[in-house]
């Protein structure tokens, strides 16, 4: 299960690094050219790289355990709860180790740096080990409604695709099952993950007029000054990244999934 959430966040990662860096720059304050525009747009990627692996595997890890300790013990007709109640603590997992990744790969993405090294001393130098953490709640705040509604969908596709056709799903049709999953739960989560960049690419530091702190204050401080629609800023990459991640991403773990346990190495819940 590791080895198959690693193996599936670290092709998705690399292969759909530049939707993720227009995103960020769309999102930003300072404003897409202001942020870099098209130039760098692997800006970022080492350390996301870095990241990608142990976040997906914690994910995944979390996920299976807690998903079949419960469905041995509620009634199937309360399963798309179960897949939330799994996702959610996956995500919350997860975000202990992507975090401190995604704050520099994002400072980096908006040119705030020029290096990886030089994003982490930056970082230390004003604001301590905590500010490797900056935006930990926002995301995890973000992750839970986007998994909440990414995870039963995919499930329920999968599961009806599997009745209809009176056979085991392949990795191929779970990989379509998972961009449409994903890409629905990437657009109606948006706000949020405006929410989640303008956080983490604030520092100490930087100006009052600058600084975001705070989940609902930040939502209503872009809606008030900037209009309703920025909260839906880099909409268009982030659905297209997520919706083909999500069929590179639960397609690669699936089948990594399937042939682990086939090998034995995996059992199958």
């Amino acid at each position: 299960c590791l080895a198959a959430g690693g193996f599936a966040g670290m092709a998705v990662d690399v292969a759909l690094f530049p939707l993720d860096t227009i995103k960020t720059r769309l999102q930003a304050k300072a404003g897409f050219i202001a942020s870099g525009g098209f130039r760098g747009i692997y800006s970022g990627l080492s350390s996301a790289v870095i990241g990608s692996s142990p976040g997906a595997a914690m994910f995944f890890l979390t996920y299976e355990q807690v998903k079949a300790g419960c469905e041995r013990n509620v009634p199937k007709k309360y399963q798309p709860f179960v897949h939330m109640f799994a996702a959610s603590a996956g995500e919350i997992a997860a975000c202990l180790v992507r975090v401190p990744t995604e704050v520099i790969k994002q400072r980096l993405q908006a040119k705030h740096h020029a290096s990886l090294a030089g994003a982490i001393r930056g970082t230390y130098a004003t604001e301590g080990l905590l500010g490797f953490y900056r935006g930990y709640l926002t995301q995890v705040v973000r992750e839970i409604p986007f998994t909440c509604i990414q995870f039963p969908i995919y499930e329920y596709l999968k599961q009806s695709h599997t009745l209809r056709q009176g056979r085991p799903i392949k990795s191929w049709e779970a990989a379509v099952c998972g961009s449409l999953a994903g890409g629905t739960a990437a657009a109606l989560t948006t706000p949020l993950d405006v929410v989640k960049t303008r956080v983490m690419l604030s520092t100490k530091g930087m100006g009052a007029h600058l600084e975001y702190s705070g989940i609902v204050s930040t939502l209503t401080r872009i809606a008030r000054e900037e209009g309703v629609r920025a909260l839906f800023s880099g909409i268009v990459p982030r659905t297209i990244w997520i919706s083909v991640g999500g069929f590179v991403f639960l397609g690669s773990y699936e089948k990594v999934k399937a042939m682990l346990i086939e090998a034995g190495i995996f059992a199958h819940k």
